[in-house]
């Protein structure tokens, strides 16, 4: 329900959590269901929530926009209380949130989950161009829909895919829109006569060794150039030219690409409110215990999600097993308890190599494999058809019907010692 008090009324919730994304719906859904007469908060300002996982197959043709997309008043909990506001400020020491719009918010505990910043605004020229002159990105939902226009109207000519310095939301997402790109043209006899390249600011193709193997085989197959350590730095959109930062021992130099179509994804921030606060870690990201994602200095904070400091990859997979041990947790500190839940820094990317097939990378902390099935179930180095049946047909459901209403299936946490 949303909060109907006047505007300069202060109050106080049991908890307040930042975020009405993946990460605070879940987490608020996870603590009703163990505690149903929690005082919770959210605060959000969005009318909207996205399932955002859904986007690259929005660009690869596959789904349409409008089935990634809810009103955020029909998947906030009902017995949480809803400010369509932004979070300005956190005052750690008093217990309060400051919002925009001048009310404080106190708390017992707070769970700050608001996400990311994507910084279209870091590359000169992306935002004037968006949307035309063959620019993309798989990251906005507006946008999605005119990567798969390009796509299909692409005959001929060049094709650039960038990814930028980590972290990112889900760092495979920029490979997945240019592998489903290149299955497309490949299916339609055009792959010949464009020349594809992926422009990646890193000097790998994928951060766990084990799935590189199946990844490189879908590079040389498409027959895509490599161009590590390029990152773009600037967009020309009428003349169709892209501008990338490439570092050499005689220091850094720019290279010029021309395009016909452009999946650009820019560099990603933790929010201001987060960044210039006591809460951020020294890269600016929210400082987190990496097992009890408990505050390392303020006990009585908690986080998930994409703005966290901790290592693991930022997606929604990690958020479905993050939920359930903050909920814990939290409940753990109110009862002045010991803290029993672990994240072991569970990730899973779906790569989406062709329309039919994936590569399910699952891992954790260090690179280690985390697998949810055994190898004859699913083995996910290798791209395979139950994987992109469990995609594209079984985590959207999961999604809107599980993990946002407190289902916690498959993701119960690790113990501590």
């Amino acid at each position: 329900m949303q909060d109907s008090i006047p505007e300069l009324t202060n109050r106080r919730h049991d908890v307040v959590v930042i975020g009405g994304g993946a990460a605070g719906i879940a987490v608020t859904a996870s603590l009703l269901k163990r505690r149903a007469d929690l005082d919770i908060a959210i605060v959000d300002p969005a009318e909207m929530h996205s399932y955002q996982p859904g986007w690259t197959l929005v660009g690869g043709g596959v789904f349409s926009a409008a089935i990634t997309r809810r009103l955020m008043a029909d998947v906030i909990p009902d017995r949480a209380s809803w400010y369509a506001v932004d979070a300005q400020r956190v005052d750690p020491e008093a217990g309060e949130v400051v919002l925009g719009d001048g009310r404080r918010l106190g708390y017992s505990r707070l769970v700050v989950a608001p996400g990311l910043v994507v910084d279209w605004g870091a590359i000169e020229g992306l935002e004037q161009t968006l949307g035309k002159n063959g620019v993309t990105s798989n990251y906005r939902f507006d946008l999605a829909p005119y990567t798969w226009s390009l796509v299909q109207s692409l005959e001929k000519g060049r094709a650039l895919f960038t990814q930028p310095p980590m972290p990112i939301k889900c760092a495979g997402a920029p490979q997945k829109a240019m592998y489903l790109s290149c299955d497309h043209w490949h299916r339609r006899g055009r792959l010949a006569e464009i020349d594809v390249s992926f422009c990646n600011a890193g000097e790998v193709l994928f951060g766990v060794a084990d799935y590189v193997p199946a990844l490189e085989a879908y590079i040389a197959h498409y027959g895509i150039e490599k161009a590590f350590g390029e990152r773009l730095v600037a967009v020309d959109g009428p003349s169709r030219t892209a501008q990338f930062a490439v570092a050499g021992e005689a220091g850094e130099r720019t290279v010029e690409r021309p395009f016909d179509m452009l999946h650009a994804v820019p560099p990603q921030k933790a929010p201001a409110f987060i960044a210039d606060s006591r809460l951020a870690n020294a890269g600016g990201w929210l400082d987190l215990d990496p097992e009890t994602l408990q505050h390392v200095r303020y006990p009585a904070v908690f986080g998930l999600g994409d703005a966290s400091g901790t290592t693991n990859a930022k997606t929604a997979a990690a958020v479905r097993k993050q939920a359930p041990v903050v909920a814990e947790n939290l409940l753990a500190s109110l009862d002045e308890a010991p803290l029993a839940a672990a994240y072991l820094g569970y990730d899973s990317c779906p790569l989406t190599v062709e329309r039919g097939r994936i590569v399910l990378a699952e891992f954790g902390y260090g690179g280690a494999l985390q697998p949810t099935f055994p190898r004859w179930v699913n083995d996910g180095t290798r791209a395979t058809r139950r994987a992109w049946w469990l995609k594209a047909k079984q985590l959207p459901w999961l999604y809107w019907n599980g993990m946002l209403k407190g289902h916690e299936w498959l993701a119960r946490p690790a113990r501590r010692p």
